[in-house]
Parts: C-alpha cells; structure tokens; sequence
C-alpha cells in the first residue's frame, strides 16, 4: 500500500533491528523518504541521479498510465538497470498490476517467452535497449505471435502512451495495491539450462532477505550500496530495490557494466557495500584502466549467483579491505547459508558458510532425508521466509520444485560439514557422466581455475559413441596470458594433485564467455558451442 509509514516506525532504527521491518512495502518506504530525504539521491548512475522526490513521481506516473489502460492482467517490463526501472516496478505496484520483470541483456526470443507465459498484454520499454529500438522491438515480437493492446515508454524520467507524455498525477488514497505477502512480482530464471520459468514473488520474501544481508553485514544506516547484478534477477532485487528503499540511502546502479566505470563510480559516491557476481569482481580486479584500490571506502562485497574462486575473492579482499560475503540459494528459494563478516577466513572465502536458522535446512538423496554425523552430503531443500510461492502457471515445474510435505528444492549437490558450513560440490543438472562416473563441473571448473593463465572456465560434456560423456572445458584466458594448450593445462593439474576424473580432455579457448541474462555463465551456450567445434 502507498499509505505513509507510521509515526511510530523508526527508519533509522532498521540496521539496529532489521528483521522487523520486514512487513515494510517498498511503495511507502519510496513514499517515506520522497518526504524526509526528497533532494537526496535514491539512484546514482553514470547518466546522473535521481532523488527520491523524483523516484516517488515517477513510480506515480507510471501508476497513474497504468490506471488509466483499465483493468490489466500483467505488464511486462523489459528496461535497462536503472532508476526508471525501479519506478515502473512501484508503479505497478501501487496500481495493482502484475509486473513480469525481464532482464536487459534477453533477446527477443525470450523477452516473447516470458510476455506469452505471464499472461501480460501490456510492454513497458525504453526507446532503445542496447541498441534495440522499441519499434524494433515490437515488431520482432508480433513476428513470434505476440499480441500486446499497448506500448508504455518510460524513459529518462517521463512517460509515454501512444507518442504523447503522461501528466503527473499523485496515486489516489484508496488505489488498489498489493500487500507484501501477495504475488506483486514474477522474475525469470536466468536461462542457463534452456527456456526460463517464471517464478513469483512476493514483497517480504526479499525485505526479508535484504534484512538478513544487513544482519550478516553489520550495515550502517550510512550505507552507498554499488548494486551491480541485473535488477530483475534475485541477487540484483534485494541489493538494488529493496535494500536501499529500506535504508533510504542510495544506489549506484549501471545499464550496461564496464568494469573501470564501476570502479570510477564507486569512488566518486565513496560506495562502502558492492553487490556483484563473481565474473564483476574478477573484471574489476583485472581492469586495466582504474584501479580498486582507490575505492578506499568499501567495507563489504556481497557477491553469489555462481561459484565464488576463493583465491580471487582473497585477492579482492586484499587489493580493497573489504570483507567478501556470499549467500547460497536460487531465485526460488532465497538463501540457505550465508556468510557473515564475524567469519574466519576459510569460511568466508571457501564456504557457502553457515546453514540459516530461520530456512531449516534439510539434506535429501532422493526423497528420503539425510540424517546422522556431519558431513552430510546431498540435495538440499529449505522452508522459511525466503522462500517463492513456486513457478507461476506451471504444475508440472512446482512438482519438481516441491517436495511432497512443501519443501523447495535447490538444485545442487552440497556436503555440510560439523560445523553447519555448507559447500557446493556438485549440480544435479551440472553432472558429466563419462562412463558411468558421475563427475562435477562445479569441481572442475574449481581446480581449472586456479591455472594462472585461465581467467574463466565452464565445464561441460561432450557426446562420445564409447564413453557417453567425455569432460571438455572451455575457458578464456588472462590478458597478460599468450596461449595455454591442453597438454600444459593438464600436466599443471597433474602437478596439483588433481583426480584423474577431472582432467579436462578437451579444451576450447574463446575471446568471450556466453554469458545469460542474469550475469551467469550462460552453459547451454557453451554446450552448443563446443557441439558446433565437434563439427
């Protein structure tokens, strides 16, 4: 609801006690601070900022436009990262509709996909999304059968229906907006493995989630959180829409990441909490241009969303002071575990860290549960606050996702050790079978990373007539590196003591990884790759 926050809520008081704020709206925390802090910036990018007075008038145009089309199912909103961005979601939020959030970097392809799946009739976009205009846009979306009844531009702080700007009008008292318990949001899986699904959400899942950061952290109400990941995907939600609203410090946010750009920007606002993907980190740590070292204000990175190389994150943690925090979890299920800045260094750097009380973690092979002494070893499944209500419109998915008593599922292999650490040691989707040896790319791509000349990896398998599987690894290499064949690469693992299992018997060197929407190595490219080189 848009209403304001009651006078006997506190803001200032939520890093004190951050878990009870968690049935806070982003609508009225926007709402809030568009009073209390109205000329301070709400987002911070390389295009200038935006101030919560603005953010909160524009989230009221967008509301008000979409009001004004009647009753509607869903929109779908395909935007760039940034503050326009996170003003059409409160928008849709105060008008009452459905947003089906789609991340920047998606094609056409499956920017159709996920309009057709959630039922939305209705696009908000930019004029121009990485060079794609939105006429371009809507046209190669009528090719693939899709029907849209209107176009919504929302770009560069104004508002367009059918060519003409949108006057401001302030969201009514009595407008029908979601609660934070109701689905308000629906986000994709990152695509890795094929066509996404659509996963609902709900507010307080991800205040929650934000407020266990803050916990983990030990944030400080002064925070300059440099919020990098995707904003449509989870990791790229809490740490750019949810946590800064509860805070109500700004965002530095970017459309398209360039590793001296961050750097820059993270210096010039004197950022002090980064939130990137392993591959941006890594980027930064490599630049060329500015150095990490001049962002001397960075206490935390929080980073996730695929394995983290510890001997990087060290690095990172070196070059900046800052602690490296990381959770485990999936857009589907929050977080399972989690570091904390109290964590040794072992923990921190070479665990997924320590089980989180409120998920009750549960450790499955098939369906029945692993109990006994530490370590145990299998499926993990959670029941707590962080957890999606499941896939929208898709039984058959939720079947999977569910265990029968209502547990979620990741999809993971993971060992918890005695001391409640959980480590990634496999992915039930990620497995190469190579003569009936079940061998993890997780492990692989561990051990091939270490290489001094390897700068990122994806294992995959390759069809063979014998074997079934054979282990190939594809991998780009550091810039200072000339060459690395697979011989050299092999006899370095050797050296290391690696198992024979893991050693790669193919290698392809690329220019560029395939990365998907959310920020991930995008695998099922890779595969299709290696196939295409089998040719």
């Amino acid at each position: 609801m848009t209403a304001p926050v009651s006078s006997t809520r506190n803001l200032a008081e939520f890093t004190v006690s951050p878990m009870d704020y968690t049935d806070l709206s982003v609508s009225e925390l926007v709402r809030h601070w568009a009073t209390a802090r109205a000329d301070e910036p709400a987002y911070i990018s390389p295009l200038g900022h935006t101030s919560w007075s603005e953010y909160d008038r524009l989230a009221d145009t967008v509301g008000g436009a979409l009001r004004s089309l009647g009753k509607i199912g869903a929109v779908a909103v395909y935007l760039p990262d940034s503050a326009e961005f996170h003003a059409t979601l409160v928008g849709a939020y105060r008008a009452g509709v459905l947003a089906a959030a789609i991340g920047a970097r998606s094609g056409i392809a499956e920017v159709a996909h996920i309009i057709t799946s959630s039922g939305a009739t209705v696009l908000i976009t930019a004029r121009d999304n990485r060079g794609l205009s939105a006429a371009e846009l809507v046209e190669g979306l009528k090719e693939r059968g899709v029907t849209l009844t209107q176009v919504i531009l929302v770009d560069a702080g104004s508002v367009e229906v059918d060519g003409a700007a949108v006057e401001f009008a302030p969201s009514p008292g009595d407008t029908d907006g979601f609660t934070v318990d109701e689905i308000s949001l629906l986000n994709s899986t990152s695509g890795t493995t094929g066509r996404p699904k659509l996963v609902a959400q709900t507010q307080r899942r991800w205040t929650t989630f934000a407020a266990v950061a803050c916990r983990n952290a030990e944030l400080m109400p002064d925070e300059i959180i440099a919020a990098f990941v995707p904003a449509p995907f989870g990791f790229g939600l809490w740490t750019s829409h949810f946590l800064p609203a509860l805070l109500g410090r700004p965002a530095l946010v970017m459309q398209r990441f360039d590793a001296d750009q961050a750097i820059a920007i993270m210096a010039s606002a004197r950022a002090t909490t980064l939130a990137g993907v392993s591959t941006q980190f890594r980027m930064m740590l490599h630049s060329r241009g500015s150095q990490l070292s001049d962002v001397t204000t960075l206490r935390v990175m929080f980073t996730g969303g695929e394995a983290v190389p510890a001997t990087e994150a060290k690095r990172f943690e070196d070059v900046t002071g800052a602690k490296v925090l990381q959770f485990y979890g999936s857009n589907e299920t929050g977080a399972a575990s989690a570091t904390t800045v109290r964590d040794d260094e072992e923990t921190r750097l070479s665990t997924g860290g320590y089980l989180i009380d409120e998920m009750n973690v549960r450790i499955f092979n098939g369906r029945d549960e692993v109990t006994g002494p530490a370590p145990r070893r299998g499926q993990p499944a959670v029941c707590g606050p962080l957890v999606s209500p499941g896939y929208w419109g898709d039984e058959a998915a939720n079947a999977e996702l569910f265990t029968d008593d209502g547990w979620v599922l990741l999809g993971d292999i993971v060992e918890v050790d005695e001391l409640g650490r959980l480590r990634v040691v496999g992915r039930l989707a990620d497995l190469i079978i190579r003569g009936g040896k079940n061998i993890s790319a997780v492990e692989v791509e561990d051990h091939v990373r270490e290489h001094p000349s390897v700068a990122m990896v994806a294992a995959v398998g390759v069809p063979d007539p014998i074997f079934g599987e054979r282990l190939c690894v594809v991998v780009t290499l550091e810039p200072e590196a000339a060459a690395l064949t697979l011989e050299e690469l092999t006899d370095w693992l050797r050296a290391q003591g690696t198992t024979r299992e893991y050693l790669p018997e193919r290698m392809v060197v690329v220019e560029e990884m395939p990365m998907a929407p959310g920020g991930k190595i995008a695998k099922a490219q890779v595969k299709a790759l290696v196939e295409d080189e089998s040719r």
